[in-house]
């Protein structure tokens, strides 16, 4: 018996990285998959696009382990897109329970004062009103459980703490917590619980590339995963080499079943002690 048997899960971001883990976690625990992701390039991104092949990648896995997926490309900035995958996949597999704001872009450093005006933007484009497109496009079929439902918003320890030049990823992880914030009272009646996670650095392509290597090891030429790792070491209190994607993924499970039937409103670290230095 699964912890979510008979649950159906909406993951935006799904083809790789937390998002292939999210779903691979989820489908253990007994749940079925509505999946999208752009899969194409974003100015700016600093780990290049998610693709065809890697959507298969994590559709293959999923359905390895016995649970139905439904994975379609779509883009968070495209409302329209959105609606008709959700829509789609609820019509597919027959209800929505958990939502799982995963899809973000995190881009090139800059200072506030350098950043062009479409980076910001395009930013907060996708890393908030793409994650209030996917909970506006998934609210109409959980509020048609009697028991209920469940949305997590990926946010980032820079949703709780500054960090100089990166001004853009900063205000859109904020800016999360005052949506999750709001729906979880709008949203408390019909027994829909809202709630934010804050990975620090995990293990996946948006920190592991070479250009978040420069910008933790800016004293070399050429930095490696070794050096990256060195640093992410420093960051928290239980020296942890850098959290893995599943760690994220248990948290997103945790919320979303019985467990924590009664938790709202709340920003979780899973951060290894970064935010208590």
């Amino acid at each position: 018996m699964g912890r979510l048997d008979g649950k159906v899960v909406l993951i935006s971001g799904v083809a790789r990285s937390q998002g292939r883990s999210h779903a691979l976690r989820f489908a253990e625990e007994g749940a079925d998959v509505i999946g999208f992701d752009v899969l194409d390039e974003i100015k700016g991104s600093a780990s290049g696009p998610a693709t065809q092949a890697d959507m298969d990648e994590t559709v293959r896995q999923v359905e390895a382990l016995d649970r139905r997926i439904i994975a379609t490309k779509a883009d968070v900035r495209d409302w329209a897109g959105v609606k008709a995958a959700v829509d789609d996949g609820v019509a597919q597999l027959g209800r929505l329970d958990v939502v799982l704001g995963n899809a973000g872009v995190f881009t090139a450093p800059s200072l506030a004062e350098d950043m062009e005006d479409d980076i910001f933007m395009d930013t907060l484009n996708i890393n908030v009103a793409g994650v209030w497109r996917t909970a506006k496009a998934a609210i109409p079929h959980l509020k048609n459980n009697a028991n209920g439902g469940s949305i997590i918003m990926t946010s980032s320890v820079a949703g709780l703490s500054g960090i100089a030049n990166f001004a853009h990823y900063v205000a859109s992880k904020h800016a999360l917590v005052g949506l999750m914030r709001t729906l979880a009272l709008e949203l408390a009646p019909s027994q829909i619980r809202v709630n934010t996670v804050h990975p620090g650095t995990v293990n996946t392509v948006m920190v592991m590339n070479d250009v978040l290597a420069r910008v933790f090891r800016p004293d070399l030429e050429n930095p490696t995963a070794d050096d990256v790792i060195a640093v992410a070491q420093q960051m928290n209190p239980m020296g942890a080499d850098m959290l893995e994607p599943y760690d994220i993924s248990n948290a997103m499970v945790f919320l979303a079943s019985d467990e924590a039937r009664y938790i709202t409103g709340v920003t979780l670290p899973v951060d290894a002690g970064s935010m208590v230095q």
